[in-house]
């Protein structure tokens, strides 16, 4: 039995997760988190093979959350299941310690199975992402702009090209205001850039987020 817990803050989402895994007789869904805290708190108090981790959630998320979990769990399992398509936060969360990358919309239809790859100790990712991790591996790899950046940084630059302010910004990453302005102005040095203005249409150029400003 793949004894599982569920970490989505959306009520609605955690319900209609635990309908799709009942259906399958070796998968038990044994507890639940509404945020990074009550994850933690899954994590360090009960025995279970496998993580169902939501990338955004408030408090403690994302990639720092995942090097927490893995720091204190390393044999713990963890498939993240993400809006983000886009396959720079796939790869992040491969590095940062998970074992499989699922988006929303395909979970219908690949969670079972996904489940069962990474609970049996192999890998759910797609092709576009193995062969980046396979390129970014290779001695002569040459990595975009955004490619230089930390996690962090990453998800500075993620909402600034979103539209969102500094200061919620701030509020939604729980940093302070100050912190939020350095981690800007360092991302825009790491990628020779002088403004958002440039950062968006950087990331429409990669196909990081599509004209109206949503991750692609």
């Amino acid at each position: 039995m793949i004894r599982i817990v569920l970490a989505d803050d959306h009520t609605l989402v955690r319900e209609g997760l635990k309908q799709l895994l009942q259906a399958a007789p070796d998968l038990a869904v044994v507890g639940e988190a509404q945020d990074g805290h009550q994850a933690l708190q899954r994590v360090r108090e009960q025995e279970f093979e496998l993580l169902l981790l939501d990338m955004s959630m408030p408090g403690r998320s994302g990639i720092e959350l995942i090097k927490q979990i893995k720091g204190e769990k390393p044999r713990l399992r963890i498939l993240v299941l993400s809006m983000h398509e886009e396959r720079q936060y796939a790869i992040r969360a491969i590095r940062a310690g998970a074992s499989g990358y699922l988006t929303k919309d395909s979970a219908s239809a690949q969670l079972v199975s996904a489940i069962r790859k990474v609970a049996g100790g192999g890998a759910y990712i797609s092709a576009e992402v193995a062969e980046q991790l396979a390129l970014d591996a290779m001695p002569q790899a040459h990595g975009l702009p955004h490619t230089t950046l930390s996690d962090r940084e990453y998800e500075v630059f993620q909402l600034l090209v979103a539209g969102v302010a500094v200061t919620d910004i701030a509020e939604r990453l729980h940093l302070s205001v100050k912190t939020v302005s350095t981690h800007k102005a360092r991302l825009l040095q790491k990628m020779g850039m002088s403004n958002p203005a440039e950062l968006v249409r950087y990331a429409i150029a990669q196909r990081l987020i599509d004209e109206a400003g949503k991750p692609l």
